[in-house]
């Protein structure tokens, strides 16, 4: 795990364009991905149904669901950039997202994130758009690209 920690907000405009660093690997076995379709109503047997899905899938077992990989950038997140003077954020949204590898049930991931760029909002506080990607341990390919958006407050 690498961490980019800084003091204030202002201190972020140094690191534009700059890698921010790397989360620490997060594991998703079945029991996850069985709870995120209980949670979403997702209950599609590429994901539930392991015996099928080593049977008839092409993936050769089951997968994560793609938002259950997505939603995992919120705790890597938190390992990749620290600013001690913020007391509030928020996820302002996605410019962009693909899902370029299936993740099997039992693998792990974590986030490798950079920082695209930094803009003050009118009423205070930054907007920083991230560039990320959610690495599949093993894989040559990451599991998830993502442009995030984050509204970061003093």
């Amino acid at each position: 795990m690498t961490t980019t920690r800084v003091a204030t907000l202002a201190e972020l405009k140094e690191l534009e364009g700059e890698p921010l660093g790397t989360s620490s690997w997060f594991e998703l076995p079945q029991e996850r991905i069985n709870t995120f379709a209980d949670a979403t109503g997702d209950h599609q047997w590429i994901h539930v149904d392991p015996e099928r899905a080593r049977a008839e899938s092409p993936f050769g077992g089951p997968i994560a669901h793609g938002y259950l990989t997505l939603s995992l950038i919120i705790p890597m997140w938190a390992e990749v950039l620290v600013v001690d003077s913020v007391t509030m954020a928020v996820n302002y949204g996605l410019n962009k997202v693909r899902f370029t590898a299936p993740v099997p049930a039992g693998s792990r991931v974590r986030l490798n994130a950079a920082l695209k760029r930094v803009e003050d909002l009118p009423k205070g506080g930054v907007q920083l758009t991230v560039d990320g990607q959610i690495e599949l341990e093993g894989s040559d390919r990451p599991a998830v690209v993502a442009e995030a958006i984050y509204r970061f407050f003093e």
